[in-house]
């Protein structure tokens, strides 16, 4: 933070200064400005997980996952922020990478009510290698999104709805063609525990894959978290999911056969910076 010296009029506050001890005059000549708190927040984590679990479907195979990004936010609402994970290459057309990038605006309505919307873009670089996705020739996992919640208190009511194919699922997959306008819509609660400063997390969601009323699903999520410091060192969380879906087996399978909407625990720990 930046700090200045307040000047000393010296003609003009002559007779105020003399009316005063001397150690106070000098005091407050000495006293720093305080500067303005900045617009711009900028943050960046890092996690470490037993799986990658996106909606309810695992893109790992519960073999691990090392997550982190960079988050942005402006004091008017506005923010912007970048992603990243691996994944199993057997999930998503022989795929090991997936960034994300996203953005937004979020407004306070009422003092518990608030509204955000915004893109969530996922990209799948491997997809521009020579030979990856071979038994899926002409798709291409990315996807875009746009989003639109509502938070009151503790709960948040979302809908993402996609405008671009959904990672990849077109009419080769034996449809009734492609699959611009799948949507999912989610929702959460948050809420700490009176006990051991535990949060508590709950979540229901349903995907729809247009043209593909097989893909639908629903997914849930019950899990407990906690905020803590290590030796004075703040930001960390680390918790312990468990999720399920009712997705059919013989569609989320990934291409070594392994059934990718099955339950399962999940921990983690991360830490924001």
């Amino acid at each position: 933070m930046r700090t200045s010296i307040k000047p000393v009029l010296m003609a003009s506050l002559l007779t105020t200064v003399l009316s005063v001890p001397f150690a106070h005059a000098a005091e407050d000549a000495a006293a720093p400005a305080v500067a303005p708190a900045s617009p711009h927040t900028l943050s960046t984590n890092i996690g470490f997980f037993t799986d990658y679990t996106f909606r309810g479907i695992s893109y790992t195979r519960e073999r691990g996952a090392v997550q982190g990004g960079i988050d942005y936010s402006h004091s008017s609402g506005f923010y912007l922020g970048v992603w990243g994970t691996n994944v199993h290459n057997a999930a998503l057309y022989g795929n090991t990478v997936e960034v994300d990038v996203y953005g937004g605006y979020l407004r306070p309505l009422t003092e518990n009510l608030s509204m955000n919307v915004g893109f969530l873009q996922f990209f799948y670089p491997d997809s521009n290698h020579p030979g990856a996705g071979t038994a899926y020739k002409g798709g291409s996992p990315n996807t875009t999104e746009l989003n639109a919640a509502l938070t009151y208190k503790y709960f948040t009511l979302k809908h993402s709805y996609a405008i671009t194919n959904f990672f990849g699922i077109n009419d080769r997959f034996g449809g009734d063609g492609d699959t611009r306008g799948s949507g999912y819509t989610e929702l959460n609660f948050n809420y700490k525990l009176p006990v051991a400063d535990l949060n508590l997390a709950l979540h229901v969601g349903r995907q729809t894959v247009h043209n593909y009323s097989q893909a639908n699903y629903t997914d849930w999520l019950v899990g407990v978290n906690k905020d803590f410091s290590i030796a004075g060192s703040t930001g960390w969380n680390a918790g312990l999911n468990y999720t399920t879906t009712n997705a059919s087996d013989s569609w989320y399978v990934d291409a070594k056969g392994w059934e990718t909407g099955n339950d399962r625990v999940i921990g983690y720990i991360k830490r924001t910076f």
